[in-house]
């Protein structure tokens, strides 16, 4: 087993828009692990209905 480990996974999460109102959309995050155990997120992105890559704020 790998001491750092750095994972990426895809999850569904509800977002709000001003706009279009509550939507559902995949978000992948880049996480750090240290013994399988996530320390910290590195990236975090989405894709829109168009294809296109947008970021996310990590807060």
């Amino acid at each position: 087993m790998k001491i750092v480990q750095v994972k990426r996974r895809t999850e569904n999460e509800k977002r709000y828009s001003p706009k279009m109102g509550e939507l559902s959309a995949k978000i992948t995050y880049i996480r750090r692990y240290v013994l399988g155990i996530p320390i910290k997120t590195l990236h975090k992105y989405r894709e829109t209905y168009y294809g296109e890559v947008k970021d996310v704020r990590i807060v």
